[in-house]
């Protein structure tokens, strides 16, 4: 049977590393969320999916309005609303694009509550969700390569709203996912993690 790998969680969680050392050992192609939502912005009019250009500009502008006027809890929501647009496109592409025979998707748009709607026949479905809870390395991520654009592209007067985020974003997918039964993987090490990663998914 076709098999769709589905990798949700927090920004700086790992998504796309997994998907990648992932797709390497199953010989999956994949693709992220963020490559959708930017095909989509292409295709579609802004007035039928509005949340869909919400965070849509110049990034490093972007990124100073919404980290200075939004909570972290409330970038959690934001993010949210833009992904239920993005989830549209992430939903058609499992239902109709047959191109590929089993394939990854991987993103901040994977969530468990959109996930656990997936009805489909003739093919599997296994979702997995990251976190990484180390919010030091979480730090140095955005303080070094930055989350909402390249780290030197915007000020570090934002980037703890950031953390600050990120860690919002954690304990939403812990929650979620154990409502939705779904398994929630910790970076912790990385090999480690990959390894429970794979057993999950069953590769």
């Amino acid at each position: 049977m076709n098999k769709i790998v589905l990798i949700g969680g927090a920004p700086t969680a790992g998504k796309s590393y997994t998907a990648r050392k992932i797709a390497e050992s199953l010989k999956m192609p994949w693709i992220s969320t963020d490559t959708i939502r930017e095909q989509m912005r292409k295709l579609v009019r802004k007035e039928d999916y509005p949340l869909l250009f919400r965070f849509h500009g110049n990034p490093a502008r972007m990124a100073v309005k919404i980290l200075n006027n939004n909570t972290a809890k409330e970038m959690v929501v934001r993010q949210n609303e833009e992904s239920m647009d993005v989830w549209k496109g992430v939903k058609a592409m499992i239902e109709t694009d047959y191109t590929w025979d089993s394939f990854i998707i991987e993103g901040v748009a994977i969530l468990p509550k959109l996930v656990s709607g997936l009805r489909l026949k003739d093919r599997s479905v296994k979702a997995i969700f990251l976190v990484d809870e180390d919010l030091e390395r979480v730090r140095k991520t955005i303080y070094t390569k930055g989350l909402w654009n390249d780290a030197d592209k915007y000020p570090d007067s934002v980037k703890e709203r950031e953390v600050e985020w990120v860690a919002a974003f954690n304990e939403y997918i812990k929650r979620e996912a154990k409502k939705y039964n779904f398994p929630v993987v910790s970076m912790g090490n990385r090999d480690d993690y990959l390894d429970e990663v794979k057993r999950i998914i069953g590769g």
